[in-house]
């Protein structure tokens, strides 16, 4: 009978310390497709299964996750959004493409920030000194929450990216 309960009880406690997060594609994630204006309720839906209410037990797993939903995206911006922005700028008259794939990289800019924010949250719950990172982050993705609303409504461009989480 003692067996049988610690045995619930070890993998009981294995599964809450399991990471939550499994290996996606940047297409399987991106929130850049669509309309502006909700990309900060999008970006928290990609990580729903993240409980927010417990960050001093995030899985190394998923804070490992987190970096590499950073990373990805940051990779998206760089060589798929502003090429593409630079590309409908100069052949494009009335600027509606550019415009469309500028909130499609704000939309991405903020799933990006959001992943590094829970990221240093979860790190500072769990001791760690990242309160001025955060606190530099934090300001970055309420600057593109911002820019995301300041445009709600209007389309916004899915560009797919050829990248994987770690």
């Amino acid at each position: 009978m003692h067996f049988a309960l610690l045995s619930l009880i070890a993998a009981y406690a294995a599964s809450v310390q399991a990471g939550v997060f499994t290996q996606q594609t940047y297409n399987d994630i991106s929130i850049s497709g669509g309309v502006a204006g909700n990309a900060q309720n999008e970006a928290l839906a990609v990580f729903s299964a993240l409980n927010l209410d417990d960050l001093a037990n995030v899985d190394k797993d998923d804070l490992d996750f987190l970096n590499s939903v950073n990373q990805i995206c940051n990779q998206a911006e760089e060589d798929a959004f502003n090429e593409a922005i630079d590309a409908a700028s100069a052949s494009s008259s009335s600027g509606d493409e550019a415009d469309a794939l500028q909130r499609g990289k704000i939309k991405n800019k903020v799933l990006k920030l959001t992943a590094a924010v829970l990221k240093l949250q979860a790190q500072a719950a769990q001791g760690k000194d990242v309160q001025d990172k955060l606190e530099e982050e934090q300001t970055k993705l309420n600057n593109n929450i911002q820019q995301d609303e300041d445009e709600a409504g209007n389309p916004s461009t899915f560009l797919s990216f050829d990248a994987t989480t770690d």
